[in-house]
């Protein structure tokens, strides 16, 4: 009954135009989502990381976050339409002189982005580049639109999926041994992450690109994504993030997991209204999940030197 809710709610969208249907996804968003106790979090969210903002100018940002998710859901619909190289494009694409050239590839490489924008984008720009590899996702709890989604994914973008955790980390080692990208969403929380700064608090951050970027030598290039009006999308390829060496692993694996979540917050601080503010990014000292990741902290480093 829920797949069949949602497959009938994608084919009302297939109904109409792309710039229609995501005007409409934005409507519901705003008017039907968004004065919902489904605000709350990002109310809580937001009054903590920006402490300056009038209750108005947060409540601005929360219909901005509603009409984007609208959109991304109406979107979905219409995926195979928004392109990058061909006659009716939907995205540009800048900072292409931030791409490492070819011989730079050779230990793989990693595409970190956020949940900016629509970010099905990202993976749709790496295949059109020419870019192989894979997308790592989380797959949806409804094995029926989780076969859906992983058919449009793979149709649109990057050759492979890998799902995230740990059953896919030898796979993602392969990927990038092999000289290929793997493109990641590394803002949301992660059980089993380290505690990095982030809006000037600590969260538990994944270190995975961290990780295997210190293992493989493999580069890591930030890529954001803009919503420039309705399905238009603006992606910014951004300089390759540096890898620290000071001899001692631990040290450079908190380093570079900062400068990650350093990228983010800038991109998300340049346009709030476009990222997730409905996920629970942040947890107290005392929460039961923090003191779960500071026993789990040392078990991806032990996993990934098996590879």
């Amino acid at each position: 009954m829920e797949a069949a809710g949602f497959f009938v709610l994608i084919g009302g969208f297939r109904l109409f135009t792309i710039d229609r249907a995501s005007a409409i996804g934005g409507w519901i968003g705003r008017k039907l989502i968004a004065p919902t106790r489904f605000s709350n979090l990002a109310r809580e969210n937001l009054r903590a990381a920006f402490p300056k903002k009038s209750k108005a100018e947060l409540e601005i940002i929360i219909l901005g976050m509603w009409d984007n998710l609208g959109r991304v859901m109406a979107e979905y619909a219409h995926l195979d339409k928004i392109h990058w190289k061909d006659s009716e494009a939907r995205i540009t694409v800048t900072g292409l002189e931030n791409a490492p050239p070819e011989e730079d590839r050779k230990n793989g490489v990693l595409l970190i982005s956020a949940h900016f924008s629509n970010w099905e984008v990202m993976p749709v720009v790496g295949r059109e580049f020419g870019l192989s590899g894979a997308t790592i996702v989380r797959p949806t709890n409804n094995p029926y639109v989780n076969a859906w989604l992983e058919k449009l994914r793979i149709r649109n973008g990057l050759q492979e999926l890998v799902s995230k955790g740990g059953g896919g980390l030898q796979r993602i080692y392969g990927i990038l041994r092999e000289g290929n990208c793997v493109c990641m969403l590394v803002d949301q929380r992660a059980s089993e992450g380290i505690s990095v700064p982030f809006f000037g608090r600590d969260a538990l951050t994944t270190p995975a690109p961290a990780t295997l970027a210190l293992r493989l030598n493999a580069v890591i290039v930030p890529i954001s994504n803009e919503r420039v009006s309705g399905s238009h999308f603006h992606v910014r390829v951004h300089p390759i993030i540096e890898r620290p060496n000071t001899g001692d692993h631990t040290r450079d694996l908190v380093e570079l997991t900062a400068k990650i979540n350093a990228f983010v917050e800038e991109r998300v601080r340049k346009h709030p209204e476009q990222w997730l503010w409905i996920h629970r990014r942040w947890v107290s000292a005392n929460a039961p999940l923090r003191k779960r990741a500071q026993a789990l902290e040392g078990t991806f480093k032990a996993t990934s030197k098996r590879f």
